[in-house]
Order: C-alpha cells, then structure tokens, then sequence
C-alpha cells in the first residue's frame, strides 16, 4: 500500500446519455431517499427529548441495555453517507450525545463510554459511533473520542484492560472502568425459570450433578451454576473481544497512527496463533495466563459468547470476521481471512439436508420467514455450537459470512463456496424475500445472483421491499406514539424507520457491516462536489450492477430536470482503492450527420433512437473521480480497480480537502 497524494487536477467526465427511458430503480430508490429523510424526523419526534436522549421513565435493572438505547440509531449516519438529509449528520451527533448522558446517569457510561460489558453487546452499541466517525470525520470532537476510546485497550492503558504480556484482553466484561471480573449480578444464581434463556441449554455442561436443564431447579443447583459461571466464564479472554479491534482500527482511520495499527496486529495475531494451534480453528476461549484452555478443562470451546453457548457460531464467527475485516483493513492484505474461513468451512463439513429448519435448535424460529420455506421442505442445516458432547444445535447457513469472504478477497475458492452453498441451499436465491432483520441484513441470497448476472429484477424488487419496511414501521410508531411499554428497552430498535439495507447493496456495491461491531466497506461511495458532503447528489441515483475482481460496473442517473450534478466517485469505503481505468457510455454522432443524433430535428415527429457507445478508457490512477451528470442524463461506468493499492483512513467531502487525499 501506499500514501495517497495526487496534485494533478482530478480526472473528469461527463454523462451524455439522454435520459428517453427512466429506470424503475431509480425513481424507487430517490423516493426511498426521499420517505427515509421524513421517517426520521418523525421517530425524532415521536419518541426522543430534547438532548437528543429517549425518552424513557423506566427502570434499569442490569448492565445489558446499553446497546438497546443506541441501536435505533445504529444506521442514521449510513444514510446521511448514502445521500440523505443535510441536516441528518447534526441529528445524529446530537442523539448520540443525548444517549450518551443518559446512558451515564444511569451509572452504566464513564467518560462517555460502556463502564464494562462483553463486546458482543458493545459491538453493538458502537455501530452508531463508527459510523457517525465515517460519516463525518472532519468532526474535532468524534477524532478525540474515537481515539480516547481505542486508548482505553493499548498496551499501558490505566485501565488494565489488556495484557501485553499474553497479548489478551484480560476479562469479558471491560470499558472504562477496567475489567469487571465476572458476569454481573444478574447471574448470581442461574435458575430454571428463565424461559428466553432455556432454548440455549446449560451455560456450562461438565458441571456435577447438573446434566440438563431442570436440574437447575434442584437444592442449590442454580446457585452453583451461577458460581461455576463467574468463575469460568467470567475471566480470561474469549474470542468475542475480537470485536474490540474495530474500536482500535476506528481510531488509526482518522491519521494511521502506528501504535493503532500495531495493536491491532498484535491481538489478532495471537488468535490467529491460537487457531493454528487449534487445527485452523478458532477456540473461543483464552485463560489469564494466556492459553487456550485454562478455565475450561483444557477445551477449546466453552467461552462466554463462545463456541458452546449461547449462540455458537452467530457471536465467534462474527466476532472472526470482524477481526479479519480489520486486519485487511490496516495492512492491506487478505492473510487473515482464514480465521473466519476455517469456522464456516467447518461447520459445513458437518452439514446436513434435512426438514425442520423452523422449530429445532435454540434460534429456528425466524428462519422459515427469511428462507420462504416450511417445516417439511429440506434445507441445508449447519451446527452453530460444540460442546463435550460434540457439535450440536443446527440451523441455515448465515449467508452474510461466506458473501463477505467472497466480496473481500475476489477469490475462486470463496466464489466456489457460495455456488456449493446455493446448490445446496433448498431454497431458490433469486426470490426476494420480505422480511426486516434488525442487522439491517439477510437478503444477501437475491443481491448476489443479481451481481451474477441471474436476477435481473432485484433492485426494483429489494427497493419496493424497503419502501415497505418504512411504511410498515411509521405505520406501527403511530399506532404506539409513546414509550415502551412494560419498560421493553427493545422496542425503538424494532420500530427504528430507516431502512439502509439494500441502499447500501444498491448503491455501495458491498453487503452491510457485520452488526456485531463491523466497520462498513464499500466498492464505492459517493459525494457532492458541490456540496463538499457525502453521499448522492440531490436528484441523482446509483446503482452498482457488477462486482468483481477487476472492477465494478455502476449507473448514474439524474432524474432532475434543471442542475447538473457533480458526483465525486471514490473507491474504497475508506479511499483505499485505485480506480486505474474508467469506460463511460456516451452520445455519439452518425459520421457525416452535420446535426447530433439526439435531440434531432424538430421537424420530425419520431423521437430519435438512442444508442450510446463505449468511449476509450482514460486512465484515472487516483481512488477518486468526478462525473458530471447533467438533467436527465444518464451513463454507465466501467472502474477498472486495484484494490487496497493506498492506505485507508476517513476520507472528507469538504470542497478544502476534496482532493487532500488522492
């Protein structure tokens, strides 16, 4: 990789296709621009103080619940950054601040961040502060936390947080405050009568006297549960914690800070060690004196948020993926891919087709509505957890894993992967199914067999889906216009009205950030010259139609009838691509015609037939170019693409530095 800095002027072009026909996708997709800036505003309306903060009067009873106030706002910057309303990134700063004072009176934030808790939740909480960073980085303010924050894990930190010496974070529960050894109070006694828990069986399963669930009820059972639970899973490193390096990478994204990027290195690099030692597979846990196994009778699985519960291969493959995200990242290398590679290839190898996808394991119920299927139609089963008795508790294949491997490296054998997933699947990929998962994901299925080539009709379809999703969800925060009731801190995720999604499949040409602490990537973003801001131009719709390993092919419309729209184009969430090569479409003239094909001769009544042509690639060299779109033009462009060619880091819109990173 290298610096980017580029002082020729940027390399230009200019869209000349006349608009004669108007795609369905793109009028769909300014209109789902146009319902999500009023949605909003009225959630903001509806459900929020004046701080910013939500208004709640209820009561909270134990650590996990932080996420729960930040998460429905988790996707607001990424629709600023897509192309949404101005004035949305000062909402977002401004909701951010308000949960973040709300979050301290309740005694769960210190120095406006988590006090301590696992990073599984605190990956999700900080998906709305990563992407108020991208979205904005110029912001003094959000640099100074973002690095403040990441400090809080560096070798020498007064926190304690992490352990050079055996290169772990030193406790599942940490922030702020240091580590908080043990699993907090609410887990005092593990008892039988907790019913949302029970599906996920016994937390630890080699403890005497208790071998399934009911024994928890029995004499002091619960009571020793609880105890074998702090002490076990309440210390060392577990592989959840992974998640934390997006903290770290946030920060080296604002000016590459070495000791940043080393850090990063350094911890993933030790897990990497410990899956080598492990046959390839990630363990998920690690005791305090740094091997793979001290707590947990020398097995590699039995973690919290780990390999045996409660949600297997949903919290460690993610928690591996994110991990190798951010080591691409920082490095610019694909070489730690396999740490989520090996998991999901694993798991596959121990597959089944068979019925019953919606009623077994402990989280069937909600993927017969995200497959189209019923309880007798077989389906490729994969098992999310091991334990002593071997891997156990089976369920679909979660597609966004094996779609971010592909996407990352372009590789053959990460392609081969989703074409044998698909074979296998039992259910058609091409169907766009409608459903809204809170990860704002899970159509990934119909996204890539439209990038293949083979589902042509998606981005009307997946735009129609999201208009509907917004529709449904003002339709339910006007029926409830007030606070949760019975004190569900769930509840304004569920009635969260932005939907980004498929705007960021469509117009990103990448599939969502990993919800569990993901940084979001893209094949390309876009931004207003004129403006000097992120995001599609007023008026102007994108749409990404292939993804490769060479390049990516995209369209730019602009539906306005009067302004020519200036549309900076960037490779790379981050600028860490080179766009080597653009081939645009254009108006071209019938040689020997004195008079342009287009508008023609108005004496004629037939409208003239468009047939745009290829122009000669010009060479770019940059991670960014302008398109100049007039009214109702259009054109489709060609980026020939090196990949990771510059180091990444925040890029800014603002006409004073549009170019500072090219």
């Amino acid at each position: 990789m290298t610096n980017r800095h580029d002082d020729t002027q940027p390399t230009r072009i200019t869209a000349s296709v006349p608009l004669v026909e108007t795609p369905r996708w793109a009028l769909l997709e300014r209109r789902l621009f146009d319902v999500l800036d009023a949605a909003w505003r009225e959630f903001e309306t509806t459900y929020c103080e004046e701080d910013g903060r939500l208004a709640y009067g209820g009561r909270m009873h134990h650590r996990d619940g932080v996420d729960d106030f930040y998460e429905p706002f988790f996707n607001w910057p990424t629709l600023y950054r897509l192309g949404g309303s101005a004035d949305l990134v000062a909402s977002v700063k401004h909701h951010w601040r308000g949960v973040t004072a709300q979050m301290t009176e309740f005694g769960f934030v210190k120095d406006e961040y988590e006090l301590g808790y696992d990073w599984f939740h605190q990956g999700e909480s900080l998906n709305f502060f990563y992407a108020i960073c991208a979205a904005d980085p110029a912001d003094a303010e959000f640099r100074e936390r973002a690095k403040r924050f990441a400090r809080l894990y560096l070798p020498g930190s007064p926190t304690g947080n992490y352990d050079q010496a055996t290169r772990t974070i030193v406790a599942p529960h940490t922030g702020s405050g240091g580590p908080r050894p043990g699993l907090g109070t609410e887990w005092i006694e593990y008892r039988a009568d907790q019913a949302v828990m029970r599906p996920y069986g016994l937390p630890i399963g080699d403890v005497d006297g208790i071998a399934e669930w009911d024994d928890l009820a029995i004499g002091d059972n619960a009571r020793r549960m609880g105890d074998a639970m702090q002490a076990r899973l309440g210390h060392g490193d577990t592989a959840i914690n992974l998640a934390a390096t997006s903290l770290v990478t946030n920060a080296w994204l604002y000016d590459n800070e070495p000791a940043f990027a080393d850090w990063v290195l350094e911890y993933v690099g030790a897990w990497r060690e410990h899956a080598a030692q492990n046959g390839g597979l990630i363990p998920d846990n690690v005791g305090p004196s740094g091997a793979v196994g001290e707590l947990q009778n020398g097995n590699w699985f039995g973690g919290h948020y780990g390999w045996a519960w409660p949600h297997g291969l949903h919290s460690v493959e993610a928690a591996a993926m994110i991990a190798a995200v951010n080591e691409t990242v920082v490095t610019g290398s694909t070489d730690a891919l396999d740490l989520a590679r090996v998991p999901l290839d694993t798991v596959i190898a121990h597959g089944v087709v068979e019925a019953g996808a919606a009623t077994r394991g402990s989280m069937g119920w909600g993927w017969a509505q995200k497959m189209g299927v019923d309880d007798t139609v077989p389906v490729q089963l994969v098992p999310y957890r091991h334990g002593v008795d071997g891997w156990f508790d089976f369920h679909p294949v979660p597609l966004i894993y094996p779609v971010w491997l592909w996407w990352l490296s372009g590789d053959q054998a990460d392609l081969r992967r989703l074409t044998s997933l698909e074979a296998d699947a039992g259910f058609d990929w091409r169907e766009t199914r409608r459903f809204q998962d809170k990860e704002e994901q899970g159509h990934e299925a119909p996204w890539i067999s439209f990038l293949f080539g083979r589902n042509p009709e998606y981005p009307e379809q997946a735009l129609d889906l999201a208009l509907a999703q917004v529709a449904r969800r003002l339709a339910m925060m006007r029926a409830t216009p007030y606070g949760p009731p019975g004190d569900d801190i769930h509840w304004w995720q569920r009635l969260n009205p932005v939907v980004t999604e498929v705007l960021t499949q469509l117009v990103t040409g990448a599939p969502p950030a990993l919800y569990n602490g993901g940084l979001a990537l893209a094949r390309v973003v876009f931004g207003d010259a004129a403006l000097g801001r992120p995001g599609l131009p007023p008026e102007v719709a994108a749409l990404v139609r292939e993804v490769d390993a060479d390049g990516v092919t995209l369209e730019l419309v602009n539906l306005g009838a009067a302004a020519t729209r200036e549309v900076v184009v960037q490779a790379g969430a981050f600028g860490e691509d080179r766009i080597d090569l653009v081939v645009s479409d254009g108006l071209g003239q019938t040689p020997g015609d004195d008079a342009p094909a287009y508008p023609g001769d108005s004496h004629d009544y037939l409208l003239p037939d468009v047939t745009p042509q290829r122009t000669a690639p010009v060479e770019v060299g940059s991670s960014r170019l302008i398109v100049s779109v007039p009214p109702l033009t259009r054109t489709t462009l060609r980026l020939t693409i090196s990949r990771r060619a510059f180091t990444a880091s925040h890029t800014d819109f603002s006409s004073n530095r549009i170019w500072e990173n090219n």
